[in-house]
């Protein structure tokens, strides 16, 4: 069964979902195991850094363990990203583009805003991700890498999965 743009639009609102609900276990079931989580930061030339294992990034995560110890993290309020209060988010996404399709797997690029509520204090973040989703054994559809570019990079205190 090939991957149409409403399974992709769908599958990602729910991502999005998901986050703004703090539901932090059903978010993680948008990733495959072996999902790669990235946020490349930018060099003081403004370009990208290109290599998560030699450069500094905003954020990265070899594996979906990673997130999965990140969201333990939020659960348990052990987070070293002082994260209490959770803060409110609402993420807006827009100009999803399917890049690449094949039968099983797809590249996918989109925009998105976020805003975020925490302190009596409201924040913006923005910016553009590609990921590859593909279909598992069981039909769902699982994110496999996840490259987010944050925009707005002048950021006031820790930027964590639920801003982005």
């Amino acid at each position: 069964m090939s991957i149409t743009y409403e399974d992709v639009r769908d599958f990602l609102y729910s991502e999005a979902r998901a986050l703004d609900d703090k539901e932090w276990d059903r978010w993680l079931e948008h990733y495959a195991k072996e999902a790669e989580y990235w946020m490349p930061s930018w060099d003081d030339d403004g370009q990208l850094i290109t290599d998560p294992q030699r450069e500094v990034s905003l954020m990265y995560y070899a594996r979906r363990d990673g997130l999965e110890d990140r969201v333990f993290r939020i659960k348990t309020e052990r987070s070293s990203a002082s994260s209490l209060p959770e803060p409110r988010t609402h993420h807006m996404l827009s100009n999803i583009e399917l890049l690449k399709v094949d039968e099983s797997s797809c590249e996918v690029r989109y925009n998105w805003f976020n805003s975020s509520y925490r302190y009596k204090t409201v924040d913006s973040y923005f910016g553009t991700t590609f990921v590859n989703i593909k279909r598992d054994e069981q039909g769902a559809l699982k994110i496999t890498r996840k490259k987010i570019i944050l925009k707005n990079d002048f950021i006031h205190h820790v930027v964590d999965v639920y801003h982005v």
